[in-house]
């Protein structure tokens, strides 16, 4: 009799249990609108796949205009040309763009008498940087799947680590800047010396090499090693590459201000970046900085200030990444 007792005890607790487990994984269902594979199930379930990798979009030079001359199609792109010639890197990018351009055109707009491509450039005077005959009407060449200078992503997964992992690379010692320094600060132009890749994939995003604020400097060459870089405010900007985010804010040295970074505008960053959940924070500025950032940089490694004498390391570092 007793043992009669047990069995029917234990099997009274299995069904309870189970009818518990069967209405709480419908309560959950319900809850998160999503459908929980039993054990049985899932037996027969095929092997999960990788997840597909994601594609990283290169920056592309803006299209100001886009009209049709005859048997040519005209592209005008807002980028700014230097003086003198074009540089024929940025002439051969600006007409490979072109074309690409009338391969998206052609599907919405009768382009089959096409003939030629013409790639126009400039702001102040809009000059004609190339062109490329088509073989045939409206036949446009294959897409090209060589080196892109606008699209670095390869070189390295976070190029940027390298100026907060060694503080050595990017930093001057403290008390170098103050013997440097001078109440005139000449135009950052005059001051950054570019490789002339960066120059070429800078124009070719809008950013003008000879007049350079230190934000547009950093966030082109951001773009350029396949960082996504996204507006966060008026003068900052998040960047997420690899995992990681980089909150980013640009301090800009206006005619008759102090030359030196001022501590309330430190202070304003460091709250912000605690408050964004990115991951590092770096500001830059063509400003000089002050001793105070050498021991916050020290006691956070998570932030850098790229000030006026660090902008050079900064930019050789990307560049050589």
């Amino acid at each position: 009799m007793g043992v009669a007792f047990a069995i029917f005890l234990a099997a009274a607790i299995l069904i309870g249990t189970s009818i518990y487990l069967r209405q709480r994984r419908k309560k959950l269902e319900a809850e998160l609108g999503i459908q929980i594979p039993s054990r049985r199930s899932s037996r027969n379930l095929p092997p999960p796949t990788a997840a597909p990798e994601l594609k990283i979009d290169r920056p592309r030079p803006d299209v100001a205009e886009f009209h049709v001359d005859g048997t040519d199609a005209v592209v005008r792109f807002d980028v700014p040309l230097g003086e003198g010639e074009i540089d024929e890197i940025l002439s051969d990018l600006l007409v490979r763009e072109a074309i690409e351009v009338v391969r998206e055109k052609r599907h919405s707009l009768p382009l089959s008498h096409i003939t030629e491509v013409v790639a126009l450039a400039g702001r102040d005077e809009v000059r004609r940087v190339g062109s490329a005959k088509l073989d045939q009407p409206g036949t446009l060449p294959p897409q090209s799947h060589g080196v892109d200078i606008l699209n670095l992503a390869a070189i390295s997964d976070d190029p940027l680590l390298a100026s907060f992992r060694d503080r050595s690379e990017t930093s001057v010692q403290p008390g170098v800047e103050a013997q440097e320094r001078s109440d005139e600060l000449a135009p950052l132009s005059q001051e950054i010396r570019l490789p002339k890749a960066v120059v070429t994939g800078l124009r070719a995003q809008g950013i003008d090499p000879d007049d350079l604020s230190p934000g547009s400097l950093v966030t082109g060459l951001l773009a350029l090693f396949g960082y996504q870089v996204n507006p966060a405010g008026l003068t900052a900007w998040m960047a997420s590459k690899a995992g990681e985010t980089t909150y980013l804010v640009e301090e800009r040295h206006e005619p008759g201000q102090h030359p030196e970074l001022e501590e309330s505008v430190i202070r304003k960053f460091m709250i912000e970046f605690g408050s964004s959940g990115a991951n590092r924070g770096m500001l830059v500025t063509d400003k000089y900085g002050p001793f105070e950032i050498y021991e916050l940089e020290r006691r956070n490694p998570r932030v850098r200030f790229v000030t006026r004498n660090r902008l050079q390391s900064m930019v050789d570092s990307l560049s050589l990444s």
